[in-house]
């Protein structure tokens, strides 16, 4: 069934008004050779006959919340209220495009300015912006905000290679065309005291993770000053889980400069990888050169509250040569999700599913860690998230899991050995408040099939 906005009668108007006898006309300019190409389309289907295939194509996949999952790495399988949802549904929301005008946006920019205020409280940092399309290019757009920190004279960034491999690629992509020259190429044996060692009057920013990749938590505390002691101008910056926050201290009390990070758990589901949200956060005194925009709390002539742009540094708000900011889509809506879900979760229920995200994820390590052939790989203090040395390639002991081996199709962890070749057999294993332990103990017991399936161990 074909739909068109138009009938015959409009079509002949329209030909008429512009000169043109035939449709065809209008591509008189495209080589006749190509000009109607014949398709091998399939044949026309009812509105019933495509549901119905778009209905057996969606039956062929599996969803993460269809079994139990343990893949993380990024993106987490995080509860997401009714309420999130509901909100972001409104049609002056759904609908609504970068708010240029702002005395016709006050709903938009209102939303804006509350989650700017949560990610400030979140972080421990001053001022944080709205927004970034995710964790990756708020990584590289805080690279480029040092860098305009000091006015492109320092060109030297080093990235602690526990920085998720995704991330670093994207920074790597944004700076190809700077004069930008990046230490870290993911060399595992760099620890961030090595790092530290390398900072002079030449570098822009240190970058590291906490939870890293691997899962665990870098010590932040004292790291600044180790910074400091080096060059007292190098920004540090800081890539964050914001669920985590909910437990630990934020990365502006161990005197951050730029706190950035994904803020898909925070009520933005999977998606299917999209969309989400980076958010990004930094002190005041280094406001002007950070891309994004603000919104900012007024009055106006009568003494109402009013919200406006209080900094904006696209290109088309100003010159643009001026400009620190390309970003073109409004991530205003990932931005609302964000702030329904931790406005309806408030501090403390934050805090609650942090901890059921902390205490899951340590008694599943817990028993993988007892399994013959098995060992927590993870060193030190980790979150939600941890490395499992496995007796065969992850990406068998996946396959095994998926295929129900051990009674249940479950999906697996991360193969580590994707970005860091030396991790061979190494599993990332991400639980979150949605696995019960009914869960994890059918994952524990699928692992231990696996190893029986294999023949090298009996436990």
């Amino acid at each position: 069934m074909v739909y068109s906005p138009h009938t015959a009668e409009e079509r002949r108007q329209m030909l008429d008004e512009i000169g043109v006898g035939e449709i065809e006309a209008l591509f008189a300019d495209v080589p006749e050779r190509y000009r109607f190409p014949v398709l091998d389309l399939p044949r026309p289907l009812s509105e019933l006959e495509v549901l119905r295939e778009l209905k057996g194509l969606a039956e062929a996949n599996t969803c993460a919340t269809c079994m139990p999952t343990f893949l993380g790495a990024g993106a987490y399988n995080h509860w997401v209220p009714a309420v999130v949802d509901q909100v972001i549904s409104r049609g002056e929301f759904a609908t609504a495009y970068t708010p240029y005008q702002a005395e016709v946006s006050q709903g938009t920019l209102q939303a804006v300015f509350e989650y700017q205020s949560l990610i400030c409280d979140l972080t421990g940092m001053e001022v944080a912006n709205a927004s970034h399309y995710d964790g990756a290019t708020a990584t590289a757009e805080a690279v480029v905000h040092a860098y305009n920190v000091f006015r492109k004279k320092r060109s030297k960034v080093l990235m602690a290679p526990t920085i998720h491999p995704h991330y670093r690629e994207v920074v790597r992509t944004y700076t190809q065309g700077l004069d930008i020259d990046i230490a870290g190429d993911g060399n595992l044996a760099m620890t961030v005291p090595d790092l530290v060692a390398q900072v002079d009057d030449r570098t822009a920013c240190l970058m590291v993770q906490s939870p890293n990749f691997l899962g665990e938590l870098e010590t932040l505390v004292g790291l600044k000053a180790a910074i400091r002691e080096r060059d007292s101008r190098t920004l540090l910056v800081v890539v964050t889980n914001p669920m985590s926050l909910g437990l630990l201290k934020p990365p502006g009390e161990y005197g951050a400069d730029i706190v950035v990070g994904e803020g898909q758990p925070l009520g933005l589901g999977l998606n299917y990888g999209g969309p989400y949200l980076g958010f990004y956060a930094t002190r005041m005194k280094l406001i002007r050169q950070m891309a994004g925009r603000v919104v900012g709390k007024t009055t106006d002539v009568d003494g109402a509250d009013g919200y406006v742009l209080t900094l904006t540094t696209r290109e088309q708000h100003i010159r643009r040569d001026k400009a620190t900011s390309n970003i073109c889509t409004n991530q205003g809506l990932m931005a609302l999700a964000a702030t329904v879900y931790l406005t309806t979760l408030g501090k403390h229920g934050l805090r609650a599913v942090a901890e059921l995200n902390y205490h899951k994820a340590h008694y599943a390590a817990e028993r993988i860690d007892e399994l013959p052939g098995y060992a927590v790989a993870t060193e030190g203090t980790f979150f939600n998230e941890f490395a499992v040395a496995c007796p065969g390639p992850v990406a068998e002991v996946n396959q095994y899991l998926l295929d129900g081996g051990g009674g249940t199709p479950i999906l697996g962890g991360y193969d580590l050995s994707l970005d860091y070749p030396a991790l061979q057999n190494r599993m990332l294993v991400a639980v979150t408040e949605m696995n019960t332990k009914a869960e994890i103990d059918l994952f524990v017991d699928a692992l231990v099939a696996y190893a029986r399936a294999q023949g090298g161990h009996n436990g």
